[in-house]
């Protein structure tokens, strides 16, 4: 859920009523719209986004660990290189969700992640030489790129690594933290 102007209704303002120990609150305060700046964390954010897809984020959240151990700490390289043994292995794991074809989609988004990789340097920099684009623009690029990766979860793993603007409502502590931090090598636009 983003959020840019002041609003009683916004996450800002749903996770600030919850105990500091809450997943949402956890995830709001620390990785929200905060850049992320190893290619293997971001790889790690877009597996979420897909799986989230018909569920809800609290589901992913609670699930956060199990997904980066049963990914292999999100190591692009060794993903890319998952056969059929691995994918059993994940169908069968309950930590995590079990559906085949979010599973397909991370093993291909990983394997078009390393060619991104060879030609731009990095993940990171294959999404900062786009980072000036407009959503739709995003959207066309990553259907391009990536399976499993429509309107929404383009959005969502956008702004949740500050590439595209309204992680948080401007009143937000969390914003004037982001916003004080903001650097052109972080990408987080003002």
């Amino acid at each position: 859920m983003a959020a840019s102007e002041p609003s009683s209704g916004s996450y800002c303002a749903h996770v600030a009523a919850l105990s500091e120990d809450n997943v949402h609150r956890n995830y709001h305060d620390t990785q929200y719209g905060f850049p992320v700046h190893s290619d293997d964390e971001l790889f790690g954010r877009l597996i979420l986004e897909i799986n989230q897809a018909g569920l809800s984020w609290t589901t992913i959240l609670n699930k956060q660990a199990n997904f980066k151990k049963a990914f292999d700490g999100y190591c692009i390289a060794r993903i890319a290189a998952y056969d059929a043994k691995d994918v059993a292995r994940l169908l069968g794991d309950a930590g995590i969700v079990r559906n085949r074809a979010k599973i397909a989609a991370v093993i291909h988004n990983a394997q078009q992640v390393e060619k991104l990789q060879l030609e731009f340097g990095s993940f990171k920099g294959w999404l900062d030489q786009h980072g000036n684009l407009e959503l739709e623009q995003w959207v066309r690029l990553f259907k391009q790129t990536f399976k499993f990766t429509g309107v929404e979860i383009t959005r969502e793993f956008l702004v949740s690594t500050g590439y595209l603007p309204g992680a948080h409502a401007t009143d937000c502590p969390i914003a004037v933290i982001l916003h004080t931090a903001a650097t052109p090598q972080n990408h987080t636009r003002s």
